[in-house]
């Protein structure tokens, strides 16, 4: 318990005033890096306080010049904090449309130009969400997912969402696999408990729709990635 409350008052210390100083000159400028890069470093420093450890390796596997779309496995819901802050330059991320609504850190996460995600399954809000994708990688900003849309209870794969498939084939943006494990026990499921110790990332070497050709082959070859890089009660 003691970690959580340094996780969130490291958060609300640090985060307000990065809020008051950085959200107005994102709306007067229009430049939203201030508040990316600001925002990066509370949430990195909250989860250094909290005693969370990173063992992270592949980073050079991301291709330079590329907008590309990151695939990650889903444990906990420290996965995002953990992951998101190691992305190279900036990242948007598919989310819950409802944390949208969320006062202060939904107006960041809208000018951060994060995907809102409709959870009812329509066609109509895939769709949407799917244009709203692509506008953000054509602006040369990352994609960040955690591909099997919810976490896993156990820490095994669950089957991958498809709807990132189709947007890496319609954009042929290079797919990043990543295997990330170790905040399954520091997090679990259904709790806001956070215990410290070390979180495993691997970065794998890049998909590219354009070699696979055909979206099922293209799932199959990110699985097989993510896979590789999970301890074998997790594959």
């Amino acid at each position: 318990m003691i970690a959580s409350l340094l996780m969130l008052t490291t958060f609300i210390v640090l985060g307000l005033p990065v809020a008051a100083v950085c959200l107005p000159w994102a709306l007067i400028s229009g430049d939203v890096m201030p508040l990316y890069h600001s925002a990066m470093f509370v949430v990195r420093t909250g989860l250094r306080f909290a005693g969370i450890r990173l063992d992270v390796a592949g980073l050079a596997n991301v291709p330079p010049g590329y907008a590309c779309i990151f695939m990650s496995n889903h444990v906990s819901n420290l996965d995002p904090p953990v992951l998101i802050p190691l992305i190279p330059n900036r990242t948007s991320v598919f989310l819950k449309k409802s944390l949208m609504k969320i006062p202060i850190l939904g107006y960041g996460m809208r000018l951060a130009e994060f995907v809102p995600v409709n959870r009812s399954g329509s066609v109509e809000g895939a769709v949407e969400s799917g244009r709203a994708a692509k506008r953000v990688l054509d602006k040369g900003i990352h994609i960040t997912t955690f591909v099997e849309g919810t976490r896993s209870r156990d820490g095994r794969l669950l089957p991958f969402k498809k709807g990132p498939f189709y947007l890496a084939m319609e954009t042929g943006a290079p797919c990043i696999p990543i295997s990330i494990w170790g905040t399954e026990t520091m997090m679990g499921k259904g709790s806001l408990r956070v215990k410290p110790g070390i979180v495993h990332v691997r970065f794998h070497a890049p998909v590219w729709p354009e070699a696979i050709g055909d979206r099922e082959a293209l799932l199959l070859a990110v699985r097989e990635a993510i896979s590789s890089g999970l301890p074998e009660q997790m594959r």
